[in-house]
């Protein structure tokens, strides 16, 4: 598969698109010229977002989307349709994370996380996928974590319904790989954004407070560049961090090893 070269022109979706890395990545491909979808749940966010980048009319469209409920997937992928004629990208990015012990946490929110990470991103997806078929060309990037790749302290359900990604992702990879549609898991380590004041404690409520690991991150510009370039170079799996990367290799070759190093690891 030919790799991309340019992003000028290309129909960009990015959900969780009004903070973080989401916002990063709408800057980015801004730069490239591309024509750009933004989704989240906060439109007031998504408008700022709009103002702050100086988007134009006829080249973006901000299209409110709660990945926990996603009964009208269908009908956002037709306005995009009508509106562009294609989606070249899709960027999964919108998700939450989770500051809990397993026995402090809910069913109900261990259902919210799985639904709104694992759940809305698939049915995205999906609804997305036969117009990137019908092109013959498509790109789905699907932001998963490290900790898709090992559980940690106070994530149970959010570094399940990471796993569960790469399950589904990389089955659906080979499916299609011959239509010319390629995915992209990326798994970013410490990155500084709110994703730990926006998690989810035990009961559903916000976590409210910046993890210590996380402002110590690398920023989420940079991790946006890693992400166009992932895409550039036809990355399957992209590791994007610090230091912490060097866990997933240690899982990987030396499993004893990793076990006694993870657990004197802090939770926050």
């Amino acid at each position: 598969m030919q790799a991309m070269d340019s992003f000028k022109n290309k129909v960009v979706w990015i959900t969780g698109a009004s903070s973080g890395i989401g916002e990063a990545l709408v800057q980015a491909f801004v730069k490239e010229g591309a024509i750009l979808v933004l989704s989240s749940r906060n439109v007031v966010e998504l408008n700022r977002v709009k103002t702050k980048l100086n988007l134009q009319e006829q080249s973006s469209l901000i299209l409110p989307l709660d990945l926990a409920n996603t009964a009208n997937k269908d009908e956002l992928t037709k306005i995009v349709i009508s509106r562009f004629g294609r989606i070249d990208i899709l960027i999964n990015n919108g998700g939450i994370s989770q500051r809990a012990l397993t026995l402090d946490t809910s069913i109900e929110t261990d259902r919210k996380i799985m639904e709104v990470n694992f759940f809305g991103t698939i049915a995205l997806t999906k609804s997305v996928l036969p117009y990137m078929l019908k092109q013959k060309s498509g790109n789905i990037i699907v932001m998963s974590s490290i900790a898709g790749k090992f559980g940690f302290y106070l994530r149970s359900s959010y570094s399940a319904s990471k796993h569960a990604l790469h399950g589904f992702f990389e089955s659906l990879r080979m499916e299609i790989y011959n239509d010319n549609v390629k995915v992209l898991i990326v798994c970013p380590g410490k990155i500084k954004t709110n994703i730990s004041v926006n998690a989810l404690t035990g009961d559903g409520r916000k976590h409210n407070r910046m993890d210590q690991n996380t402002d110590q991150g690398i920023s989420a510009e940079e991790c946006a560049k890693q992400i166009l370039n992932g895409i550039r170079s036809n990355k399957e799996e992209l590791l994007i961090g610090g230091k912490e990367l060097k866990a997933v290799w240690v899982k990987r070759f030396f499993p004893n090893l990793f076990s006694k190093m993870i657990r004197k690891q802090k939770a926050e």
